[in-house]
């Protein structure tokens, strides 16, 4: 029998006169049942594939495979390699399908270097030789038909490599896998739902001008699955003012502790929540309460567990073979060769399936960095320079560029968000990468450090809050407070600040107020917004306690009427990314730790001032001419603070006369 066409052998032959089986069994041909000692079957009249059934040794009675016409079409050969397949999800990996009015799955795998690929599982009980697949030309794609195979069968591709070896691979295309620690794909459909979004997605914009503020939160810590935590998440985002959820990948991965970001299953759904269906209708619910979802994605790298991409087919296949290329010292992953069409478009399928079929609104691209550069947390010697001779992959740069392009070509209103930690210039250049936007982490890391800083030394640190302005607009900006600054020993957000107990709660809401009132969207890493007083761990449910607790409510009230307060102003957002959303007032007192600014667009405008020193200001002078009137502030006694009010502001000819409150921020209508 042909290893790479088992189709030639089996199946019908001789103008339908003829059926090979792989091994005796029964047939049903006809309508009549026929008991076969040898494998082959005579018919006095030309059958089609519908005419005969097999009983199996497992008791499946179904239509034979080897009688159907291949699924993966010669145009689909073509596209694919190409790296230009549009709907490369429905044509790989194993779906569900109605294939020559016959009912069963599809299944289509990229092994170019495999000597012959089987299909294993529940349903042959995972034995080698039962279901030999054919290979699609110079594609290296794989292909074979299972009639009357259903939902939820367990199925893995047995891959028999140039060195003899036997290889026993998850569906790189799986819709869905076994719960860890298993690691079988699972036969899924997923279009079972019955969306109820549509207002939403006719609506939705990614438009700068709109607000955007995001609630970054792991699942695990909700303790719910998806169908669950919906009416639950909903409520509690809706009631703290977000616009929208990001969730941490909820991809397949196989280690709790990666947080999902070493991804084996770029298709998949995790099981540990639920079904997709169940996923389905968390994004629904979401949306039809009038909240995003954004999700983290992770194309960079992939882990080098043996039952996924890597070393797929026995050779370098998803990865490069260097590793210098090929292999990430610092996180022991692989790296995708971007320089492929084939992984490119698997890439890029994977970005367009979940922001199509499972109506993701955006999605954040995760150590953009690492894509870019050639030397990314690499040592000298470690890393091989680009055929110019320098430190970008051109590849990789290359993929982003076609990754940006085709997703907004698809959905011109999604988002498409960079995890960019290296200056690398236009990344939300239309010219450039071509992201949306761009998390700031240079603004974060001076930031979180400035509030870190002793009283004593602020004076000194304060260029730090003022000369990242300098270049803020060379990008469109995301301030990021995400889950990375809470873990490996930074602290939590609360903890980060100097002070007594007073002074770090008062910390945190002018922390979170300094980012809501500064140019660029905004997130925040759940805990945040109840001053979680410990760093964050994967394994341990959300605080609610602390709630019961006077200033962790207090704090929590504030959060939600800042995020509020932020949605009905347009100054805070319509200009975020135009400089005439943005005056200086006065950033030369660092003594006091006083900066002063104006924020500008939709037809308003706000003084925000921020004082950064424990001490009351009494009479203090702000170079603003003009009347204004105070309409937030972070020291209510019912945030926590000390009351401290401006009810009657004195104007003078060159300024205003204000009381300002310790460690906090003031926000004044112009």
């Amino acid at each position: 029998m042909d290893p790479i066409n088992p189709h030639h052998y089996l199946g019908l032959h001789e103008e339908g006169t003829l059926i090979r089986l792989l091994e005796p069994g029964e047939l049903e041909v006809l309508g009549e049942k026929v008991t076969l000692e040898g494998r082959e079957y005579h018919s006095s009249q030309p059958l089609t594939c519908k005419d005969y059934r097999i009983t199996h040794p497992s008791g499946l009675a179904a239509h034979d495979p080897y009688a159907f016409l291949p699924t993966f079409s010669k145009e689909d050969e073509q596209a694919f390699q190409t790296g230009d397949h549009g709907m490369v999800d429905e044509v790989m990996g194993g779906r569900l399908c109605t294939h020559q009015e016959i009912g069963g799955v599809k299944f289509a795998v990229w092994a170019p270097c495999a000597k012959r690929v089987s299909l294993v599982g529940d349903f042959n009980g995972w034995q080698v030789e039962k279901n030999p697949m054919r290979r699609m030309g110079a594609s290296g794609v794989w292909e074979l038909f299972v009639p009357g195979l259903e939902e939820g069968a367990l199925y893995k591709f047995a891959i028999f490599t140039a060195e003899g070896k036997i290889l026993f691979k998850a569906d790189p295309y799986g819709y869905q896998g076994e719960m860890r620690p298993h690691t079988a794909s699972v036969v899924t459909q997923i279009d079972r739902h019955e969306w109820g979004d549509q207002e939403w997605m006719e609506k939705r914009k990614r438009c700068p001008h709109q607000p955007l503020n995001i609630y970054e939160l792991h699942l695990g810590a909700w303790e719910k699955g998806y169908r669950e935590v919906a009416p639950i998440l909903s409520a509690y985002v809706k009631k703290m003012g977000y616009t929208h959820i990001e969730l941490m990948p909820v991809m397949g991965h196989p280690l709790d502790e990666s947080w999902g970001y070493q991804v084996s299953g770029f298709y998949a759904i995790s099981r540990r929540y639920g079904t997709v269906e169940d996923f389905q209708y968390l994004v629904d619910h979401l949306h039809q309460e009038g909240i995003g979802v954004i999700l983290d994605w992770v194309p960079g790298h992939f882990p080098t567990d043996a039952h996924s991409i890597a070393r797929f087919d026995g050779t370098f296949l998803y990865e490069h073979q260097d590793p210098r290329r090929g292999y990430h010292p610092q996180w022991n992953t692989h790296i995708f060769n971007f320089g492929r069409h084939e992984v490119v478009n698997f890439l890029i399928g994977s970005a367009l399936f979940y922001l199509g079929k499972m109506h993701i609104d955006g999605l954040r691209v995760d150590a953009v960095s690492s894509i870019v550069y050639l030397d990314f947390e690499r040592k000298e010697g470690e890393w091989l320079p680009n055929a110019e001779g320098g430190r970008e992959n051109l590849e990789g740069i290359a993929f982003l560029k076609k990754l940006n392009q085709r997703v907004h070509d698809r959905f011109p209103t999604a988002l498409m968000i960079a995890e960019e930690s290296h200056a690398f210039p236009g990344v939300t250049d239309p010219e450039g990468l071509g992201f949306d936007l761009r998390w700031n982490l240079g603004w974060m890391n001076d930031t979180l450090r400035y509030f870190g800083t002793k009283y004593s030394a602020r004076a000194g640190a304060q260029n730090s809050l003022i000369h990242e302005m300098k270049y803020f607009y060379a990008e469109k900006h995301l301030l990021p407070l995400s889950h990375d600054e809470v873990v490996h020993g930074k602290k939590s957000l609360l903890s980060k600040s100097v002070g007594n107990e007073w002074e770090k709660f008062a910390h945190l809401r002018l922390l979170l107020s300094y980012m809501i009132c500064h140019p660029g969207k905004k997130l925040l890493f759940m805990g945040g917004e109840i001053g979680q007083w410990l760093e964050w761990d994967c394994k341990e449910p959300f605080h609610w306690e602390l709630l019961s607790q006077p200033y962790h409510h207090k704090l929590h009230r504030c959060v939600a009427d800042l995020n509020h307060f932020y949605q009905k102003r347009p100054a805070l957002y319509v200009d975020d990314f135009s400089k005439e959303g943005f005056e200086w007032i006065d950033h030369s007192d660092h003594t006091n730790g006083v900066i002063a600014y104006l924020r500008r667009g939709g037809g308003e405008t706000l003084l925000c001032i921020h004082h950064f020193s424990p001490e009351e200001l009494e009479n203090y002078f702000l170079p603003y001419r003009g009347e204004v009137r105070e309409i937030f502030s972070t020291d209510l006694k019912e945030y926590g603070g000390c009351g401290i009010m401006n009810p009657n502001i004195a104007c003078e000819k060159e300024g205003i006369r204000l009381i300002l409150p310790p460690l906090a921020t003031l926000i004044f209508q112009v």
